[in-house]
């Protein structure tokens, strides 16, 4: 039992991805809190409307489908601690500018999607940087662990932030919960500040040159395994991440309940998502692609399942498995594309599986929007499972079948046969 624990927290043995870890734990709370109150607030301004709340989540990942690139090259260019600085200040400050908007009365709903999009534009460069800066902190040795341990720290803040938004939102307005996220990022920002850079394990910054942007799609575009796991990506993001705006509907326009109750839900998917999170730390090694491929499949299936649920409390009951199956998805996936690829493009590489993963949410979120409006709350959570299984599926007949054979270089050996995909 010891042994298992030290196996579950190894990178915390290193000091300075103890100090970040805790800095972002703190933030991420933050983060959880504004995205409900966020969507809430939307739904308030809007009179309830679904495709409000989805427009809303599209402008603020729409930057990470236009700059996620360009976060990727920065990432491989420059010093991330510096990079993540900066853009953990921009999006503190977009986030108190929406806060103070709304605990003032003055936030419209058209302010809510200008500083959705400006908050996003934030997160597109943050996100690559983030992923390429937790292996200088542990090396190669502890990168599995470090990005479980990683992803635990953001669900275990999940767990948390929804309810204490729900709380805020009712006891003072969604103003003030977005107020507290914009003064968690100075957790963060000290955190940063106080990293030993001598101790970090730094890749050799990458030395400007023309097409280095292109060179990182061209590097995706000989490996079959990440075409793949991309394509896992973007349809995971795409029509199955969004369950801030169906549990906002689900909660609001399904069931008749308020923020207090939406917040609960977001903590009871925390549940699962944290267990999921702690599962992943455990890994001694990456997962293989077929793993990453049959956990999205079963993620879709009970998204479907989740949507079926008749009363608030069965779907609530669902909850923990849709978080814990989509962790597990998510983890698996970056796991694999983290550990399958060359640090001197590790930068970019993350950055496409970001693009396509969060890049996919202006596509997903307003369509989903526009089923809720025309079927009913829970059309988003059914038919976004069935697409996403079905282009799940199309992704990996396609690049098995078609793109693999077609390739000059054959895949890296963490790639499977395309017989152990299908049937996986």
């Amino acid at each position: 039992m010891r042994r298992g624990r030290s196996t579950t927290f190894a990178s915390l043995a290193v000091p300075n991805f103890r100090t970040y870890v805790t800095g972002a734990f703190v933030s991420n709370i933050g983060t959880w809190v504004q995205r409900v109150a966020q969507d809430w607030l939307v739904l308030q301004l809007s009179g309830g409307s679904a495709v409000a709340v989805g427009i809303t989540t599209a402008l603020q990942f729409l930057p990470a489908l236009l700059l996620s690139p360009v976060g990727g090259l920065l990432a491989d260019r420059f010093d991330k601690r510096r990079l993540l600085m900066a853009t953990q200040s921009w999006m503190a400050v977009s986030a108190l500018i929406l806060g103070v908007l709304a605990v003032v009365g003055d936030a419209t709903t058209l302010h809510v999607y200008a500083l959705a999009f400006v908050f996003g534009i934030g997160s597109a460069l943050d996100v690559p940087a983030r992923q390429a800066f937790v292996s200088e902190m542990v090396g190669a040795d502890r990168l599995t662990n470090a990005i479980g341990l990683n992803s635990s720290a953001f669900n275990a803040a999940r767990l948390i932030g929804p309810g204490v938004a729900g709380l805020i939102i009712a006891a003072f307005g969604s103003g003030w919960a977005i107020l507290t996220n914009g003064v968690s990022y100075l957790a963060f920002l000290v955190a940063l500040a106080m990293l030993d850079e001598s101790k970090l394990v730094r890749s050799e910054p990458l030395p400007r040159a023309k097409g280095q942007v292109r060179e990182g799609f061209r590097y995706v575009a000989r490996r079959a395994d990440l075409l793949i796991a991309l394509g896992v990506g973007f349809a995971v993001g795409t029509f199955g991440m969004n369950f801030q705006m169906t549990n906002a509907l689900m909660a609001r326009n399904e069931f008749g309940l308020g923020a207090q109750t939406y917040g609960v839900l977001g903590s009871v998917m925390g549940i699962g998502s944290l267990f999921g999170a702690l599962l992943a730390a455990r890994r001694k090694a990456a997962p293989s692609l077929r793993f990453v491929v049959c956990s999205s499949l079963v993620f879709a299936l009970l998204i479907g399942v989740s949507g079926l649920a008749p009363t608030y409390h069965l779907y609530a009951v669902a909850l923990p498995f849709v978080g814990l199956s989509a962790l597990v998805t998510l983890t698996s996936t970056n796991m694999y594309v983290q550990t399958s690829v060359d640090p001197q493009v590790r930068g970019r590489v993350m950055a496409l599986y970001m693009t396509v993963l969060m890049g996919g949410t202006p596509i997903g979120s307003p369509l989903l929007g526009l089923l809720a409006e025309w079927l009913g709350p829970r059309a988003p959570l059914v038919g976004g499972a069935v697409i996403q299984a079905l282009l799940i599926v199309l992704v990996v007949v396609v690049v098995t079948r078609v793109v693999r054979p077609a390739l000059d270089q054959p895949t890296t050996p963490a790639a499977i046969n395309s017989s152990d995909v299908v049937a996986g």
